[in-house]
């Protein structure tokens, strides 16, 4: 987990990128990795089989979809298509050392696959209509796809990291420095 887990925490969005990001890397592919990305961000207890891993990871391909997505309109389309299939039935939650937030907590009879898209959709569209734009994602750093969610008040996050950030101006740098 590379961002801080901490009050400022948008609307979940963290949470979504640290499993896409899981997902894509190989270190949340297992149904314990998916369990243990969950479990970090304050989820409900999950205990995955391969067939429910499958799907989790099916699920978190649909959300690199909407994370993809740069025009807002495009994004409002998406995300109100996963609600209308997952509604979100939120609750007020505090978790340790955070303050009262919303959580879609996972219902008794549905997958856990069901659970995580209609969270998903919940902390987009309170992300969405909160900034205005698609606050999110993918970094443009040559050989880097991981996604992160945008946080700055100033100009769009382009970047997952500072680290990624930096390489590419020491790059661009150099490039102009021959």
């Amino acid at each position: 987990m590379d961002q801080q887990l901490a009050d400022d925490n948008p609307r979940g969005l963290y949470f979504l990128a640290d499993l896409v990001n899981a997902v894509q890397d190989g270190s949340g592919a297992t149904p314990e990795g998916l369990e243990a990305v969950v479990e970090a961000h304050g989820g409900p207890s999950l205990r995955l089989t391969e067939t429910t891993g499958e799907e989790i990871r099916e699920a978190v391909a649909v959300i690199a979809g909407i994370l993809d997505i740069k025009d807002e309109d495009s994004a409002a389309e998406a995300i109100n298509a996963l609600l209308d299939r997952y509604p979100a039935r939120p609750r007020l939650v505090r978790l340790p050392e955070r303050r009262w937030s919303l959580h879609t907590p996972a219902p008794h009879d549905a997958q856990p696959a069901q659970w995580l898209l209609s969270t998903a959709a919940l902390a987009l569209a309170l992300w969405l209509s909160e900034r205005g734009y698609c606050a999110w994602g993918r970094c443009a750093a040559p050989g880097c796809d991981r996604y992160f969610t945008d946080t700055g008040r100033r100009a769009p996050q382009r970047y997952c990291s500072a680290r990624c950030g930096t390489r590419v101006r020491v790059a661009a740098h150099r490039n102009r420095s021959r």
